[in-house]
């Protein structure tokens, strides 16, 4: 393929829509163990304290993994990151299907959420080096699309194919997913912008948001120790407002079959029905988001303010359907307040993923993105154990918890992290 310099070319775009459809792999894989869990705990004859082990050493080692690969990202670059990530998640998902007891399956699901956690700080990492700062946002909704796609698509298809082949020849089907998009990633991300040999000098001058005139002075790209990021209130209000934000994430994609389940006793098949619903709502969020905030700094709102307004606007609209999700009485009802819960999760969460990029150089997303990722998983694993203890008798005592993390991750956003602009040097006081 020969892309002339003269004409604009759409790289980045092929960039992302490429990690969107690794996301989408991704929460196939992980969420065929929920789908499934009715028929596999049967088999293996586990509980639901059992299925909230297995979600704890996931999210474990999902948490180590955000760590590990956001290091990794920015040592050996995005391509061979991903490729990495995905190689390792799709091997782990395929050997679900040797399992035969809980040790089994902590096993596997631990080398499943270490590898899977690969794909946040890249897809963040991968943002950051090929889109400015007013396409960021989008792109990145594109990349959350991605994921909401994957669990829009993954309770019917993963029903379907259980009911043709089973759940262990399930696994290994989806396992085999991973590798086919391999071949088009290394085709494809052969470089970074700034050499990739099909990116023309326009796409390359939008990308690096290139002046047209150069400073006398030139800028040294301020490179922080670990040590020094986390001297940053900036990492710090990063970081905070994950920990308070994801586990509404968490709880709809590690519990919404179970609630389904145990709220209006679903088999696998109403499931399968039902449980896309809300991430229909998600992935319009995602997209919805990221625009929106695009516009606002096209339309010339500083940075700061339009991610700041456009998160906030997402919690706006998520605590109140939380709450209305806690007055659901049928099935209808319960996945389309959920669906407005999503909805305004990633208006929130696109956003507040694209603040590494904002703040930090190309060098350093990465490790901030792998820390948040933590900061993440450290609060769902909190939720995760209060489910079983807080649902003996309904669902409504965690939707109203998870519905005050809301107002908490907001003020970390707006008290915590100060101005959000590009940092040049270790210090930097706002």
């Amino acid at each position: 393929m020969k892309v002339t310099t003269q004409a604009r070319t759409y790289v980045r775009w092929l960039i992302v829509a490429l990690i969107a459809i690794a996301t989408v792999i991704n929460y196939i894989d992980r969420n065929a163990l929920a789908v499934m869990w009715p028929q596999i705990s049967k088999d293996v004859g586990a509980t639901k304290e059992d299925y909230a082990l297995l979600v704890t050493v996931f999210m474990l080692f999902y948490a180590a993994g955000q760590f590990v690969f956001g290091r990794l990202f920015d040592i050996i670059g995005t391509r061979l990151g991903f490729a990495l990530s995905i190689a390792v998640w799709s091997i782990s998902i395929a050997l679900h299907s040797v399992t035969h007891s809980i040790l089994s399956f902590s096993i596997v699901r631990a080398m499943l959420g270490i590898s899977e956690a690969g794909a946040w700080p890249g897809a963040v990492k991968a943002n950051a080096e090929w889109f400015p700062a007013r396409e960021r946002a989008l792109a990145q909704g594109v990349f959350n699309a991605g994921a909401s796609i994957g669990a829009i698509v993954s309770a019917p298809l993963i029903a379907v194919l259980f009911l043709w082949l089973g759940w262990r020849g399930t696994f290994i089907l989806i396992g085999a997913i991973g590798f086919i998009w391999l071949l088009p990633w290394l085709i494809i991300y052969r470089a970074g912008p700034d050499k990739h040999p099909w990116v023309s000098a326009a796409e390359r001058a939008l990308i690096l948001d290139a002046p047209t005139e150069q400073p006398a002075v030139p800028v040294a790209e301020y490179v922080p120790s670990m040590r020094q990021l986390l001297g940053h209130r900036q990492t710090w209000g990063i970081l905070i407002s994950r920990f308070f934000l994801d586990p509404i994430w968490w709880l709809f994609v590690s519990w919404l079959p179970l609630y389904l389940a145990d709220t209006f006793g679903f088999d696998i098949k109403q499931i399968g029905i039902f449980a896309w619903v809300p991430y229909v709502g998600a992935m319009i969020g995602s997209l919805g988001g990221g625009w929106l905030s695009g516009r606002l700094i096209g339309a010339g709102w500083s940075v700061d303010k339009a991610r700041k307004v456009v998160i906030t606007l997402g919690g706006a609209i998520m605590a109140p359907a939380l709450l209305g999700a806690v007055l659901a009485t049928d099935p209808v009802w319960a996945v389309v307040t959920i669906a407005f819960v999503l909805f305004g999760f990633q208006i929130a969460i696109g956003n507040i993923q694209t603040l590494p990029g904002d703040i930090f150089s190309g060098k350093s997303v990465g490790s901030v993105a792998g820390l948040g990722g933590m900061a993440a998983v450290a609060g769902t694993l909190i939720t995760t154990w209060l489910v079983p203890a807080m649902t003996h008798d309904s669902y409504a005592p965690i939707f109203i918890l998870v519905a005050a993390l809301v107002p908490a991750s907001l003020l970390a956003l707006w008290l915590v992290t100060g101005r959000v602009e590009k940092l040049h040097g270790p210090v930097e006081r706002r």
